[in-house]
């Protein structure tokens, strides 16, 4: 008689996207960036008050390009109050060395030479910019050249510093690397990331926000740092080897710490890590993701092969008749 042995394993398979550079990204599927002002109590939500993004542009990329802030301005309907509006946001955009390969421009603590490189524009927005209110503001034109050469992503780099100034409210806002001045237009194989994130997750109950961390080649293990979830929902974290599984939430004002062994097959890809929403309620929160060596790692808008998904394989033994 012949014998037929099924062995059902679950994987999961990189499903493409179309590239923008809409920041956070539809993938992401989270509702602003946050800071806030330096005189904000953490329990907002921002752990220092200092937002730091990379943007790369690829360097088959010869004409200028802009980066777009909507909203930068702190009175408008996005922005959280604290009594009465009272405070000041600065981006700065950086390029040239260091501007990227500075480990102070790529740690989690904001501290020491974290604005390196050429400073190549910076303006400081106020309750007095109200006609910004819900629309955009353009910085550049730049160009590639610009940038902080980097040979392993064969791309032009250059860094947006966001500084919550005096003042206690919170800024929210957006990013849009674009190749035109007035309008959102995708720059072919751009992207952006960054390796401390604070945001604000969308307020519907059961909405999933994802962030997508990216393993090095020697990644062996990582700690997953959440502040300030205020015990939203559920923290999941799923990769190419694990099944979706449960992190710790952190609570009003708290930092919680979850450890990951990260296998080979793990490594040099994205890890998704997901914000399950059960409560009704607008909430800013602070993600970052360290190694075995407490390096932060890069977590991009736009993984590389897209969001991983689970699909499960059937494989078919057969056994011979004896």
């Amino acid at each position: 008689m012949r014998a037929i042995f099924l062995f059902i394993s679950f994987l999961i398979i990189a499903i493409p996207v179309s590239q923008a550079q809409e920041v956070p990204s539809a993938l992401e599927n989270i509702d602003y960036l946050v800071t806030f002002s330096k005189g904000a109590n953490p329990t907002w939500g921002d752990d220092d008050h200092v937002q730091i993004y990379f943007f790369t542009i690829p360097t088959t990329i010869k004409a200028p390009f802009y980066i777009r802030v909507f909203d930068p301005e702190i009175s408008g309907s996005n922005d959280m109050l604290n009594e009465a509006y009272n405070s000041s946001t600065r981006f700065s955009v950086y390029g040239g060395v260091g501007a990227y390969t500075n480990k102070e421009a790529r740690g989690v603590n904001s501290t020491g030479n974290f604005k390196s490189g050429n400073q190549l524009a910076s303006k400081t927005f106020t309750q007095d910019d109200a006609k910004l209110d819900n629309t955009w503001y353009t910085f550049g034109p730049f160009n590639p050249q610009d940038g902080e050469f980097d040979k392993t992503m064969n791309a032009a780099v250059f860094k947006i510093v966001v500084e919550g100034l005096d003042g206690d409210d919170g800024n929210m806002y957006r990013f849009f690397l674009s190749s035109d001045k007035t309008t959102n237009k995708a720059i072919e194989g751009g992207n952006a990331f960054a390796y401390e994130i604070s945001f604000r997750l969308k307020s519907q109950v059961g909405d999933v926000g994802h962030l997508f961390p990216r393993m090095e080649n020697t990644t062996t293990s990582v700690k997953l740092n959440n502040f300030d979830f205020d015990k939203d929902g559920y923290i999941r974290i799923t990769s190419i080897n694990k099944k979706c599984h449960d992190m710790k939430p952190s609570a009003d004002g708290n930092w919680e710490i979850s450890k990951e062994e990260i296998s080979k097959d793990e490594r040099n890809t994205s890890l998704d890590i997901q914000f399950i929403k059960k409560l009704d309620i607008l909430n800013d929160m602070t993600f970052n993701i360290t190694d075995e060596t407490n390096q932060a790692l890069p977590m991009y808008s736009y993984p590389a092969g897209g969001i991983p998904k689970y699909k499960f394989k059937v494989d078919v033994v057969y056994e011979t008749d004896k």
